[in-house]
């Protein structure tokens, strides 16, 4: 049960029985009437802002129809007081039969609660982490990597089928790089001393298992040969070593990918026609989107493949970005752009009728070209979205953190994950809006207390199973065949008509933030769905009568424990959404 999603048809069903016209003798257009939940709680149970709306293309003053709504509203049994505020809102409160009819659905639903379905599912496609696989994961592909997960998690529950996509960064100068730093380890483990890892080169131990890896396999053969021949076979693999490396440490932070697509695939020909950038190419010319031009140099500092002569040059600017783009450079050579054009279009030809692209704050100038790209190759029928990431800011008791650099230069992701364990990094990363600053304290995330957001939630949880389990312990049944027999008629304390009332919320909180691409959102309601559990189970202390197991009253125990099992279900449904675990128990 949505409960705003039900009173809305409600509101929507009273505004068409009252048969209102505009200027023109049309019905008005209902699409912007809403029930919601009121932004301060004393107002009401819900609210609508149906004569706001309205009230304007009827040529009525908003009280006078917000009067005329209350009038109708006010004969629904499930609505037990109306009021008018403001300049027309209508606030509604619900009588606990409409509370108990929404716990009683989240025990049928389950986990389920709050998930969609949509007929048929938009095939979506999340591309997120895809760092240059030439090391370890490090500290600043964290935030990406969970903000992608738990989208791509957010929009498989609001109904749609989702394909998590990491892109593999394997046709660039970094791959030679790479290959020549696991040649000098291949060297090392031959037993010759290599002295300092000459600039240029990847610095960290990570290749020396690649190295010994090449010496049992090819003995000291490749020593002997010249670059050219080594290079091609040493390439292969060190890169599936750092894939394999990669997949390990998202593995760690609960991130897998379903596809792992090469952008070296994008330069191979596939037929007689030639790779997939000469068939994107082909595709922008017969559209007349190409051209042969110059480009003004850049503001600020020059990207590499700029040139001041004449190139094949993209129409980007028709399409919303602040320039046009070279695909093509004055030599023949294709540019790093003109790989991302043709991966979209790849996308685009799989049936994807929406991109997300979980970018780092600093490829901020992508947003624009490649909403362009979208709209050019699929003519606005695939919505391109761009989400970025601020970096985080390691802290250790309010002060910056320094830790080892094993890897090379920089903190790895497992120096984090190993240290405080995948839940709290997961959580935090998503405690805050996306695009925000944070701050990763690591003393906070560890400790147990209401000051610690993950913990907070993960304990509401576990509560709700430690009282289930002590009512079993007590003799009380509380399995599901047993709480579906519960009379929630008797939940009538506030504080458990607000539990429910907070649940209520949890299909909308789905839709919202799925609707925004904002899974942040999913945690700031997990907390305040544990802090209200927190709250009520801490009046227990002081008014025994308000405990959930009341001996000598199984009844009334029974329907508490089946709100108990429902918060339960909640928390665990949103846990889920976020990556993190519902624990049983914590200790």
């Amino acid at each position: 049960m949505n409960i705003f999603a039900d009173f809305t048809k409600r509101v929507k069903k009273i505004l068409q029985d009252l048969d209102l016209k505009d200027a023109n003798g049309s019905a008005p257009d209902l699409s912007r009437v809403v029930v919601e939940a009121p932004r301060d709680p004393a107002h009401g149970d819900l609210a609508t802002n149906a004569a706001m709306v309205l009230a304007k293309p009827l040529g009525l003053k908003p009280r006078d129809l917000a009067e005329r709504l209350v009038s109708v509203l006010n004969a629904d049994p499930d609505i037990t007081e109306t009021s008018v505020a403001g300049p027309g809102f209508i606030n509604l409160r619900v009588a606990p039969a409409v509370w108990h009819r929404v716990l009683a659905s989240v025990l049928d639903l389950g986990i389920d609660f709050g998930a969609q379905t949509k007929s048929p599912a938009p095939k979506v496609n999340v591309e997120y982490v895809s760092a240059n696989p030439t090391g370890p994961m490090h500290v600043g592909h964290i935030r990406g990597a969970v903000v992608g997960d738990a989208l791509a998690n957010l929009l498989e529950s609001a109904g749609d089928e989702v394909v998590k996509e990491y892109y593999i960064n394997d046709a660039g100068s970094q791959i030679d790089t790479l290959a020549r730093s696991a040649y000098l380890r291949y060297r090392e483990a031959l037993g010759e001393d290599i002295g300092d890892i000459p600039a240029g080169l990847y610095p960290g131990d990570y290749l020396k298992p690649v190295g010994d890896r090449l010496k049992t396999e090819f003995g000291d053969e490749l020593k002997a040969m010249d670059e050219a021949a080594w290079m091609p076979v040493v390439k292969e693999r060190a890169m599936a070593a750092m894939l394999d490396l990669i997949r390990e440490d998202l593995a760690a932070l609960g991130v897998e990918h379903e596809v792992f697509y090469s952008e070296k695939s994008l330069h191979e020909r596939t037929d007689k026609n030639g790779s997939k950038i000469d068939h994107m190419l082909d595709t922008l010319r017969d559209k007349g989107l190409v051209y042969q031009g110059t480009l003004p140099p850049p503001k600020g500092q020059t990207p590499e493949d700029w040139e001041d002569r004449e190139q094949t040059l993209f129409r980007a600017s028709d399409f919303g970005d602040d320039t046009d783009r070279a695909l093509k450079k004055s030599d023949g050579s294709y540019t790093y752009f003109a790989a991302d054009v043709a991966y979209f279009q790849d996308k685009f030809e799989r049936g994807f009728q929406e991109t997300i692209y979980v970018l780092g704050a600093d490829h901020g100038g992508y947003a624009k070209r490649l909403q362009a790209v979208g709209k050019a190759i699929s003519g606005g029928s695939t919505e391109v979205i761009v989400r970025f990431c601020q970096l985080v800011k390691l802290m250790r008791d309010g002060e910056p953190v320094k830790m080892s650099k094993r890897s090379g230069d920089f903190v790895t992701l497992r120096d984090v994950v190993d240290e405080v364990g995948s839940d709290p990094v997961r959580f935090m990363m998503l405690f805050r809006k996306n695009d925000a600053p944070l701050d990763f304290d690591f003393k906070k995330v560890t400790e147990q207390s209401k000051d610690n957001p993950v913990f907070y939630v993960q304990y509401g949880h576990a509560r709700c199973r430690s009282v289930l389990r002590q009512a079993v312990e007590a003799g009380t049944a509380a399995d599901s065949k047993a709480l579906a027999t519960a009379d929630l008629a008797l939940l009538e304390d506030s504080g458990e008509l607000e539990l429910i009332a907070k649940m209520a919320e949890w299909p909308k909180v789905v839709d919202a933030a799925a609707e925004t691409h904002e899974p942040h959102r999913i945690a700031f309601y997990l907390h305040e769905l544990a802090g209200s559990l927190h709250g009520h189970w801490n009046k227990g202390y002081e008014l025994p009568h308000l405990r959930f197991i009341q001996a000598g009253n199984l009844k009334l125990t029974l329907a508490r424990l089946a709100l108990v099992q429902a918060v339960s279900l909640v928390l665990a449904s949103g846990l889920s959404i976020l990556g993190v675990n519902a624990p049983e128990e914590m200790r």
